[in-house]
């Protein structure tokens, strides 16, 4: 009995660490709620908002298409990304230098989870979609963060313009 006790309050210790462990991407899960916190880059955006929709494609050979975009401050965007290769694919937008630290820490820990309202992990052959609200003028960036991906250069640019 008293070994029972034991075993159980353990794991009754141990449960809730395991809850908060990171788990492989899995491009099929969807967000329960978006998290609207202010970024540099903006914040989340609603779809009743959404005033034009993108479409982005990320292949193989570490390129998303296009490149370079265009949007006005305070716009909504819709990012239709759609994931031509066979690797799983990410867009992630965010500032350079936050890019940066976040694909050398997906370097060390690649199975590493995250999901930000700013990020979408595509499946190969599949679609995903972000949803974002440029509030702050500026150029920013956007990348795939799998490991090894941002280092062969798969990355872009959003240049948000004063109205």
């Amino acid at each position: 009995m008293k070994l029972s006790i034991i075993f159980l309050s353990a794991l009754f210790v141990v449960a809730p660490i395991h809850s908060f462990a990171h788990e492989k991407h899995d491009a099929s899960k969807k967000a329960v709620a978006v998290k609207k916190e202010q970024k540099e880059w903006g914040i989340a955006g609603e779809t009743k908002n959404v005033k034009r929709t993108i479409a982005v494609s990320m292949s193989d050979d570490m390129k998303f298409t296009p490149n370079k975009i265009g949007v006005k401050r305070g716009e909504t965007v819709r990012f239709m990304l759609k994931n031509t290769g066979t690797q799983l694919h990410e867009m992630v937008i965010g500032t350079k230098k936050e890019l940066e630290e976040h694909a050398a820490q997906m370097v060390k820990f690649p199975t590493m989870e995250h999901d930000e309202p700013y990020m979408a992990h595509v499946a190969p052959g599949k679609a995903g979609e972000i949803i974002w609200t440029f509030n702050r003028v500026g150029e920013f960036d956007f990348a795939c963060l799998i490991a090894g991906h941002y280092q062969a250069g798969m990355v872009g640019k959003i240049n948000v313009a004063a109205k």
